[in-house]
């Protein structure tokens, strides 16, 4: 088969690999459309460590089954389907608790980090357990569906962040996972959401995905509109899309007392907390860990056009072309949001 390669840091080559034999409860999915992810970007070119070389990427994938192993029961080969990026192992205390983001045993797709190796989806096939495995609606096209790994993890980070219908929620970050995040605080209830970003063009697809006040600010600046726009009072809910110690910051300070700050991004490996701010005000800082469960409720969602993500796929292009793409993405063409890989041509769902 066919497979994105990265043999080496900053360098992907078109490979022909050994197609994936399923074990006696996986499934070959054969791929449609697989979204470049930014942490594949950042795997790219080693600063994240966790595409190791030599590794296939990809995790945000769709496609048909192709193949199934021998105690498969719930699939069969021709179903429409997409499947989790994490792989747990279903037994530990954690996965018991429905908490499978957290599993001792957790891998991801799509990742090198020193502890496992799992090959992904960059490939025309791809092999998962079926556990993992999801059907999708006809409804749904497969570049589509190669977004739920967003939206699943845009709206974990809304539900660990407990937001009440009626409340004030701002983003921070109008980049995909952010403008993901901004449709989730919606569709649970909030009753305004506020989005910031220093990029004027991704603020205005915020204000047509339906941001209430879009704030092209940082810093003193934001922190004090934010608080204008909220009579003093400050954001009941503040959800971190960047990752970085100067957003967080900021993210605490425009927050209320009692309030809670989300943290979502991971660009930097480490932030400083101000944490007298944290402690006097009480804040609620609340982490995310990838998505736990959330894929049926990111399907009906996007099914019923609650949160819609075809505004922000940018190209959809043949697997071949991926090197170019990994290029642009890497050197921050602006205004680059996604762009879904087509390892192969599957019926209409191109």
């Amino acid at each position: 088969m066919k497979a994105l390669l990265l043999s080496a840091y900053n360098k992907l080559e078109l490979a022909e690999l050994t197609r994936p034999v399923p074990g006696p409860e996986e499934v070959v999915v054969q791929v449609a459309a697989c979204g470049i992810c930014g942490s594949d970007v950042h795997g790219y070119d080693g600063s994240s460590g966790r595409r190791i070389p030599p590794i296939v990427m990809g995790h945000e994938a769709a496609g048909i089954v192709a193949e199934t192993g021998s105690d498969v029961s719930g699939f069969k080969q021709g179903d429409r389907v997409t499947f989790d990026s994490t792989i747990y192992c279903g037994k530990c205390d954690y996965c018991r608790s429905g908490q499978v983001n957290l599993c001792d045993f957790r891998q991801v797709v799509g990742v090198s980090c020193g502890d496992y190796r799992r090959y992904g989806a960059f490939a025309e096939y791809v092999v998962v357990p079926q556990r993992i495995l999801y059907r999708l609606p006809d409804a749904l096209s497969f570049p589509e569906a190669a977004m739920l790994e967003a939206v699943s993890v845009a709206l974990h980070a809304v539900r660990v962040s407990e937001m009440h219908s009626g409340e004030t929620a701002l983003v921070i970050g109008a980049g995909m996972i952010g403008l993901l995040t901004l449709q989730a605080a919606r569709a649970a209830g909030a009753k305004r959401v506020f989005i910031t970003d220093l990029d004027a063009t991704r603020l205005k697809l915020a204000k047509e995905m339906g941001a209430d006040e879009t704030l092209h600010l940082s810093g003193a600046e934001l922190i004090a509109e934010v608080i204008r726009l909220t009579a003093g009072k400050g954001v009941d809910i503040a959800l971190e899309a960047v990752g970085r110690n100067e957003t967080i910051s900021a993210a605490i300070d425009c927050v209320r007392k009692g309030g809670t700050v989300t943290l979502i991004g991971n660009i930097s490996p480490e932030i400083t907390i101000p944490l007298q701010k944290v402690v006097s005000r009480q804040i609620r800082l609340q982490g995310t860990a990838a998505s736990s469960g959330e894929y049926p409720q990111a399907i009906e969602l996007m099914t019923a056009g609650k949160i819609r993500v075809k505004p922000l796929i940018t190209a959809v292009a043949p697997l071949d072309e991926g090197p170019r793409w990994f290029e642009r993405l890497h050197a921050g063409e602006p205004n680059l949001m996604k762009v879904v890989l087509a390892p192969s041509q599957i019926e209409a769902g191109q």
